[in-house]
C-alpha cells in the first residue's frame, strides 16, 4: 500500500543516510541520497572536509570519520543476494508487521478487537424492523474492492444515505481510523420524504384510476342523458299524436269554414267573457309559430297562423306567471270585449318538453304598436282624430262598470303608454297588455288589485303615484292616473301630425329632461317638485284640431288629480271634434 511503502521507504532511508554528507565549497554536510557507486561513496568519504571555519577538521567529524569509512565498506561488499534478503525483508516488514489495523467488535478480546487488513476499515450503522439501531466496525480486503479506485461498497451507501436503512463509511488514514467513524442514519424528515414518496406513489395511481375511469363515467352519463332526451322527445310525440287525436275528435265545435270572429261570435252569446275554455286549448294546440315580432320584460310576442288566419301569441316567462294569470283573467270578465280593446282569442300552458310555456293568444295588427308606428310614420289631421278618439273610447270602457247580471265591472290599465296601444289597419287603435290591471267590485266597495310586484312604465306615472300620495282604496285614483298617461300619449301623437309639411320628429315625453331609462327619483323632480310637461309647439295653436288636442292634454295632465278630465267626457270632446272634421268615427 501507499501508506505503507512509504512507512518502510522512511525507514530505509534511515539506515542508507545516517552518516552521510555532501560536499558543498570544499566542506561536508548531511545528504540524504545515496552515491551513484561505491567508488564514489568511497572518495567521498575520504576527502570529504567538515563545514567549520577552522582550517583542520572538527573533533567531531574525526570522531565520525571511522564510522562512514565502515558504512561505506558495509555498503559497497553487498553482492546481488544480500540485496535480494534486504528486499525480502522490506517486503515482510511490509506486508507482516506494518499492516492496517482496524477496530473490530466480532473478533473477540483475544484479538484485542483489532482486525489486519491490506484494504479499507469501515464502520456501518443500522435500524431493524423495530426501530433498534446497530453499529458495527470490520475490516475489508484489498482483493475484495471493486473498483479498487473508487469501491463500490462505500460509493454505494454513502449515494444511498438518505433512503436506505443502512450506512457505511469507510477509511484508510491511519490505525483504528473506524473507530472515528460515526455513519448516521438519515433523519426523521427524510423517513417521512420517504413516505411522502409512497405516498405520492400512490396518488399516482388513484390519479390514474380516475383516468381510466372518467372517460367510462362520462360515458355512461351522456348515455343516460341521450336515452332520457329520446324518452322525452317520445312522450312528446305522443303527446302530440294524443292531442291530434283530442282535436279531431272536437272537429264539430270548430268548424272549418269559420273564422275566428265567428267562432268567438257563435260560442259567446254575446257575454263578451271570450270563448270556453275547451275550445282556447283546441286553438292553442292547433296554432303555428312562425316568427318572432317583439320582446319585452315578460318575455316574446310572435306571429302565428290558425287555420290560415293571423294571430299573435305572447308567450310569457315562468317568472312573470302572475302577469300572464292576472290578464287572462281579466280578458276573460264579462261583457270586455270591444273595438277599442285588444281581441282575447285563448289562453294555454304548453308544455314544450323541457319547460312549461305560457301562451296568451290574442287578434294580430301588423301595424305593430303606437310606439313602432309613430316612429315610422307621419299622420295627418284625421288620422290623429281617429288615433286620439279610439285611445279614449277603449279606455271609456275599460273605466265604465256596467250593472247587470253581465255586467262589467270597472277596470283602470295602470300601465297605459305608446307601447301598449296597437294600430289597427283602418287607422284606429286597440289598448293591449293588462297585466297590471286593477277591478272595481262595486258589491263589496273594494279594489282588485293583483299582487304583482311589477309598477308602470316610470316615464308615464302620474305624479300622485310617483310620490306615492295616491290613494289606492279609492278606485277613482287609478282611473285618474290613467288619464295623465293617456294625456302624454296624445302629445306623442300630436307632434307626429304633419301640416302643410311640417312635423316633429318622434320623441318620448321627457326626453329633453330626463334620461333614456329614468329612475322614481329623477322623475318625481321633474314631475313634482318642477312640475314640468312636455312642451307644445306653437305651431299648435295654428291649427284647430292641434288646439284641440293640446287644450285636451293639457287638462289630462293636471298635477291636482281630481281636476283631470275623465275619460267620457274626453271621448265626447274628440267625437266633437271629429263631427267638424266631417271625419266618420
Amino acid at each position: 500500500m501507499p501508506r505503507a511503502s512509504t512507512k518502510v521507504f522512511k525507514k530505509r532511508r534511515g539506515v542508507f543516510n545516517k552518516g552521510r554528507w555532501k560536499k558543498i565549497n570544499g566542506c561536508v554536510e548531511g545528504i540524504s541520497t545515496v552515491p551513484k557507486n561505491c567508488a564514489e561513496e568511497k572518495n567521498f568519504a575520504d576527502g570529504a572536509k567538515p563545514c567549520t571555519n577552522e582550517t583542520e577538521p572538527s573533533a567531531t567529524f574525526n570522531a565520525n570519520k571511522a564510522d562512514r569509512e565502515q558504512h561505506v565498506d558495509i555498503y559497497c561488499s553487498t553482492n546481488s543476494y544480500a540485496s535480494f534478503l534486504v528486499l525480502t525483508l522490506i517486503l515482510w516488514k511490509n506486508n507482516g508487521t506494518d499492516a492496517l489495523k482496524c477496530y473490530c467488535d466480532i473478533c473477540g478480546k483475544t484479538a484485542n478487537h483489532t482486525c489486519e487488513t491490506d484494504g479499507l476499515c469501515f464502520t456501518s450503522t443500522s435500524k431493524d424492523d423495530n426501530g433498534v439501531i446497530t453499529h458495527s466496525y470490520r475490516c475489508f480486503n484489498k482483493k475484495d474492492l471493486q473498483p479498487p479506485e473508487h469501491p463500490m461498497f462505500c460509493q454505494h451507501s454513502e449515494n444511498m444515505q438518505a433512503k436506505t436503512l443502512f450506512v457505511i463509511k469507510c477509511c484508510n488514514g491511519y490505525d483504528y481510523c473506524n473507530r472515528d467513524l460515526s455513519p448516521t442514519l438519515a433523519p426523521p424528515t427524510s423517513i417521512m420524504g420517504s413516505d411522502m414518496l409512497d405516498k405520492d406513489t400512490r396518488l399516482g395511481t388513484l390519479e390514474l384510476a380516475f383516468v381510466v375511469a372518467a372517460p367510462i363515467c362520462a360515458l355512461c352519463i351522456a348515455g343516460v342523458i341521450i336515452w332520457g332526451i329520446w324518452q322525452l322527445k317520445q312522450k312528446h310525440r305522443r303527446y302530440q299524436v294524443d292531442s291530434e287525436n283530442s282535436l279531431e275528435s272536437c272537429e264539430p265545435m270548430l268548424p272549418p269554414d269559420h273564422s275566428i270572429k265567428d267562432m268567438i261570435d257563435m260560442t259567446t252569446s254575446g257575454s263578451g267573457s271570450g270563448l270556453p275554455l275547451l275550445v282556447q286549448r283546441s286553438i292553442a294546440r292547433q296554432i303555428q309559430l312562425v316568427e318572432i315580432i317583439g320582446k319585452g320584460r315578460f318575455g316574446e310576442v310572435w306571429r302565428g297562423r290558425w287555420r290560415g288566419q293571423p294571430v299573435a301569441v305572447k308567450i310569457f316567462s315562468s317568472r312573470d306567471e302572475r302577469s300572464w294569470f292576472r290578464e287572462v283573467e281579466i280578458y276573460q270578465t264579462v261583457m270586455l270585449r270591444h273595438s277599442n280593446i285588444l281581441g282575447f282569442i285563448a289562453a294555454d300552458n304548453k308544455d314544450n318538453g323541457t319547460w312549461t310555456q305560457l301562451w296568451l293568444i290574442t287578434d294580430y295588427h301588423e301595424n305593430g304598436s303606437l310606439f313602432d308606428y309613430l316612429n315610422k310614420c307621419t299622420v295627418d289631421t284625421a288620422g290623429m282624430c281617429k288615433m286620439a278618439y279610439s285611445i279614449a273610447n277603449g279606455l271609456a270602457h275599460l273605466h265604465m262598470e256596467i250593472l247587470g247580471t253581465q255586467g262589467k265591472p270597472a277596470i283602470a290599465h295602470r300601465d297605459l303608454k305608446s307601447k301598449n296601444i296597437l294600430v289597427k289597419n283602418k287607422g284606429s287603435c286597440a289598448i293591449a297588455d293588462l297585466g297590471l290591471a286593477v277591478r272595481f267590485d262595486s258589491v263589496s266597495n273594494s279594489v282588485d288589485i293583483p299582487p304583482n310586484p311589477r309598477v308602470g312604465t316610470k316615464r308615464y306615472l302620474a305624479p300622485e303615484v310617483l310620490d306615492e300620495t295616491i290613494n289606492t282604496n279609492h278606485f277613482d285614483s287609478f282611473k285618474r292616473a290613467d288619464i295623465y298617461a293617456f294625456g302624454l300619449v296624445l302629445w306623442e301623437i300630436g307632434r307626429r301630425c304633419d301640416i302643410g309639411g311640417i312635423h316633429e320628429e318622434y320623441q318620448l315625453p321627457y326626453h329633453d329632461m330626463v334620461p333614456s331609462d329614468p329612475s322614481i327619483d329623477e322623475m318625481k323632480k321633474v314631475v313634482c317638485f318642477d312640475k314640468q310637461r312636455p312642451p307644445i309647439p306653437n305651431r299648435w295653436q295654428s291649427c284647430e284640431s292641434l288646439r284641440v288636442i293640446s287644450k285636451v292634454m293639457k287638462e289630462c295632465w293636471y298635477h291636482n288629480s281630481a281636476a283631470r278630465l275623465t275619460a267620457l267626457r274626453i271621448k265626447k270632446t274628440l267625437a266633437n271634434l271629429g263631427a267638424q272634421e266631417d271625419l266618420k268615427i
